[in-house]
């Protein structure tokens, strides 16, 4: 395993995304209707390579699957708004790249009436 900063090839951003994700979960203890901000991006993890552009042009079929699991759980208003809020704040860290989650909504056949971008007001959700 790479450790961080190391050179090399990208298995050193996928083990750090997969580091701050661990240190995130540990430190998130506010829960919304039983999904936690370290729930959402656990779930997204199969999304990684994805979103921050180091893999094919499509979401795996493990990535989608969980995206669409994460949207069914957050089935409330208010987990809705905590997930948006949570993952907003929390892709920049991890290098998220804009455009691609614009695409994983349609991508994976998410039904989301809201645009995907640093803007977005979550409270629309």
């Amino acid at each position: 395993m790479k450790k961080m900063g190391s050179g090399g090839g990208g298995g050193g951003s996928v083990w750090g995304l997969s580091l701050l994700i661990l240190v995130l979960m540990m430190m998130v203890s506010q829960e919304v209707n039983c999904i936690s901000c370290g729930d959402a991006v656990s779930a997204l993890i199969p999304c990684g390579s994805f979103l921050l552009g180091e893999g094919t042009p499509k979401p795996s079929a493990q990535c989608c699957s969980s995206a669409q699991s994460l949207n069914k759980l957050a089935s409330t208003h208010a987990s809705r708004v905590a997930v948006c809020e949570c993952l907003k704040s929390s892709a920049p860290s991890f290098g998220v790249k804009t455009a691609r989650a614009k695409l994983l909504p349609s991508l994976c056949k998410l039904k989301l009436n809201i645009a995907i971008n640093s803007n977005t007001n979550c409270k629309n959700v």
